[in-house]
């Protein structure tokens, strides 16, 4: 067979030997080499290939036909004869077929069946610096199963940036070919944002990339000639564009064509396909275009610099969409294009400095995917500990763990974490665990048609396309076009992603090694109940309208704008955007209570909730049913425990505080009286309690609890009697006593009986001048050992003088009070001599 020329020929004379030499290989070649095309063709006729086939793993749909179809045609062949090729949906090979082009996923099951892949003599991970996670995972089970079964398998690594001399590390020191390549020069050009512009850039740079996209087009096709290959970050982006061209005034004879996963064959090709005579095409793409494919005629390169990657956070179990920078290593893929068949010009539309800022390299994808498709290949495999298998980057143990913890509890892993049956039955289905699991359960409730087209829809990009901002996110909806029913104003069927879904559900059916069910009803009312079996820790339970939802696990949800399935009670999530807040509901299905009642009757608990309401300022009682973190019902507690009442009714009175009880000034007081004796230490038959505010309420429970039994509400307290209930803490010696070391009054020489205040530092009587004349000496409390403080009064109870020495008072303060009083008072009586003078409750002593 003659080899087509291409630039990776004179490196085949090394890659030959050191295949011939060596189990594992790695060849390193820059874009355009034809190393995709080339290498494959090239190896047929090795001895140590003998009669069995080569198999390459493409990381994508596209390139895996692409690339078969383009070695069939330098073969002169169909595709199909010698090289065919292998997708989820799609198998072109024939009895001669000695190439199969495959993507990544398909290895993995076929290594599952078959760990010694006895007819495969050479396996070759293509463009591996994409780091996709099943090209990881094919990797690591390959090299198992190379060490342990067929040490004759030849693995060879083909990249074009990725660092070889790790990879070859990896495969226990793996030769390196370097292929120099052919390319031809491109020059860059970097597009600065205009003064004044694009200050969103910031917070939605995907809404700048496609206005300076779109200007960055129209000024290629001005400026240069040849066809314009356009890298944007999805496909929202390549329409917006795609629009705006059309709106504006291109050259003639310019066709614009998409090129992103999820369209048909039919459209991908047309956009790789060379233009006609007479033509240019500007190839709007994904960054689906940077390896494997050359795209015939690109001469000019539009780069946006961006990407939508999804980040699982194993900590909330949801994935989020971003739009990201690209790393250096992509954007010189990207670069490249325009180089391939002469020299290219490259409009990056970020500046040389922020160029210098990318990441060298794009992470792998299995430091940020969702792991539970890659722990139960794992578990499958017999491997429960993924560092006994070699990896470049290892599994991240916090997301690992929590695979595994998905697993176990939809029955794939037991308790030790080795599969089970049913995990095994999983394994075996070719969708993600939570699916396979969704179908096996539901083709054992008799919806198997349901469950599988639920699959279908959710394996496949969104069926539907909204003319509005706003995107519906009702699963039924899906089902309903799924099956060519009418859909409502605004709303359109992605036709090639329909026949994908359709297209996939014999092919589930035929892993899950049943047909599907020949009953075209598919039950959209139970779609909830069934969307529900895969994802058991994703229901939803409205927050009391307005699309605000709270999710099992806690987090809360919101559903965009107005849709029907905010009115409902219940759903079942399927698609989650993480978000900064509230996580973004974007596929849904309402749930019936009767369906959440059923479905997780093992997973609700009942639970008697007996505490204080601030906001109703009472005890309420309620017996609450609750499903993770959500409460799904509750109702009332006709004779709730008393005990528990009256514990959360003192919850109530420590957060409102002492003041909420009715506090008299006898009440008060005692309490002070109390606090004096035991401050002044006052010798007792037992010690005294500790009565301050903050004490009593520490200690609710032991002297407040027994007098509130029925009580229920703030208002309720109102009926205590707390000077009682103080009073009830002692013991009559302990009141007696007391009344010796704290009496409440004193009995001044007029007769009166006063008041004692103990609220103060220190014991005080406010007393009339006039009714302690004859007084030699201040009176005391405390068995005598602390004088009182003596407010004394003018007639009209104002302060005259405050002293604890009334002695002295007599002697050196009261004659200049005496002026003052007789000159106000002039009618009371006012003697010289204090000491000898009677005293008087009223303006002048009784004769």
């Amino acid at each position: 067979m003659n080899a087509p020329e291409l630039p990776i020929n004179d490196a085949m004379p090394a890659l030959r030997g050191a295949l011939a030499d060596r189990a594992s290989v790695v060849l390193q070649a820059p874009p355009g080499a034809g190393k995709s095309t080339g290498v494959p063709p090239a190896l047929l006729e090795e001895p140590w290939l003998g009669a069995r086939k080569i198999v390459m793993l493409e990381p994508r749909r596209l390139a895996a036909r692409a690339v078969a179809t383009r070695m069939a045609h330098l073969l002169c062949e169909p595709v199909g004869k010698t090289v065919g090729y292998r997708t989820r949906l799609e198998t072109k090979v024939g009895r001669e077929t000695r190439i199969e082009v495959v993507t990544e996923g398909i290895l993995t099951r076929w290594l599952q069946r078959d760990p010694a892949l006895e007819d495969v003599g050479l396996l070759i991970f293509d463009e591996f610096h994409e780091r996709s996670l099943q090209a990881d995972l094919g990797l690591a089970l390959a090299l198992d199963a190379q060490d342990a079964l067929r040490q004759d398998l030849k693995l060879l690594v083909m990249s074009a940036t990725l660092d070889g001399a790790a990879v070859a590390t990896l495969l226990r020191d793996a030769p390196v070919v370097i292929s120099e390549g052919k390319s031809f020069p491109v020059q860059t050009r970097w597009l600065e944002p205009a003064p004044g512009r694009d200050s969103r850039a910031a917070a939605r740079p995907e809404q700048v990339a496609v206005s300076r996209a779109t200007a960055a087009i129209v000024q290629a096709l001005q400026a240069e000639r040849g066809d314009v290959l356009a890298f944007l970050p999805g496909q929202g982006e390549i329409r917006r564009v795609q629009r705006a061209l059309e709106e504006a005034q291109l050259p003639r004879g310019v066709r614009l064509l998409p090129l992103y996963g999820e369209l048909s064959g039919d459209e991908q090709d047309a956009a790789i396909r060379p233009s006609r005579r007479g033509e240019r095409k500007v190839v709007l793409a994904t960054n689906i275009a940077e390896t494997s494919l050359t795209i015939e005629g690109v001469r000019v390169v539009v780069d946006s610099g961006l990407a939508r990657r999804s980040r699982f956070d194993p900590a909330t179990g949801m994935s989020r969409l971003e739009v990201v920078r690209i790393s250096r290593a992509s954007a010189n893929q990207r670069r490249g294009r325009a180089g391939r068949l002469e020299a290219g010009i490259c409009y990056r539309l970020w500046t040389e400095g922020e160029h210098a800022a990318l990441a060298a390299q794009t992470p792998a994808e299995i430091l940020e995917a969702d792991l539970a498709p890659l722990a139960l290949e794992l578990a499958a495999w017999g491997v429960s500990d993924p560092l006994t298998l070699r990896w470049l980057d290892p599994p991240p143990k916090a997301a690992f763990a929590q695979a595994r913890d998905l697993l176990r509890s939809l029955g794939a892993l037991d308790g030790a974490g080795r599969i089970t049956q049913h995990g095994r039955t999983l394994a075996r289905i070719a969708a993600h665990p939570r699916l396979a699991h969704m179908i096996v359960r539901g083709s054992e409730r008799g919806l198997q048609r349901l469950a599988l087209d639920i699959a279908a829809v959710l394996s496949e990009r969104d069926l539907l396309r909204f003319s509005g901002p706003e995107r519906n996110a009702d699963l039924r909806l899906r089902l309903e076009a799924l099956h060519g029913a009418a859909l409502p104003p605004g709303i359109s069927v992605d036709a090639g992603a329909r026949q994908r879904a359709l297209r996939s559900v014999p092919l589930l059916a035929r892993t899950l090694e049943s047909a599907p069910s020949t009953d075209a009803h598919t039950a959209a009312a139970d779609a909830g109940s069934v969307l529900a079996l895969a994802y058991p820790d994703r229901i939803a339970h409205s927050r009391g309208g307005g699309g605000r939802y709270l999710l099992s696990t806690g987090r809360g949800a919101l559903l965009s704008g107005a849709q029907s399935l905010a009115n409902a009670e219940f759903l079942a999530v399927a698609d989650l955007d993480a978000g900064e807040r509230d996580a973004l509901i974007r596929l849904a299905a309402p749930l019936a209570r009767e369906a959440v009642e059923q479905e997780f009757a093992d997973r609700i608990e009942t639970r008697e909730r007996i505490e204080w309401d601030s906001r109703e300022q009472a005890v309420i009682a309620r017996r609450e049913r609750w499903l993770d973190a959500l409460r799904i019902a509750e109702r009332r507690i006709e004779s709730p425990d008393g005990e528990r009442v009256a514990a959360a009714l003192l919850t109530g009175v420590r957060e409102i505080g002492l003041g909420a009880l009715p506090w008299t000034k006898e009440a008060r007081a005692l309490q002070a009286r109390m606090s004096f004796a035991r401050r002044a230490g006052a010798r007792a038959p037992k010690p005294w309690e500790d009565v301050t505010d903050a004490a009593l309420t520490t200690s609710l429970e032991a002297w407040l609890a027994p007098y509130v039994a029925g009580m229920t509400r703030r208002e309720h307290l109102a009926r205590l009697d707390l000077h009682a209930i103080l009073c009830s803490t002692l013991d009559w010696d302990m009141q007696q006593r007391l009344n010796e070391f704290a009496p409440t009054h004193f009995v001044a020489p007029s007769g009166s009986r006063i008041a004692i205040d103990y609220s103060r530092p220190e014991p005080v009587v406010a007393v009339r001048l006039q009714e302690v004349f004859g007084l030699h000496a201040t009176p005391s409390v405390g068995d005598g050992g602390t004088a009182l403080t003596l407010h004394l009064l003018s007639p009209a109870h104002r302060p005259v003088q405050v002293t604890r020495d009334l002695a002295s008072f007599w002697r050196r303060g009261y004659a200049d009070v005496k002026k003052e009083l007789k000159g106000r008072y002039p009618k009371h009586y006012w003697p010289d001599d204090p000491l000898t003078a009677s005293a008087a409750s009223r303006a002048k002593p009784r004769s």
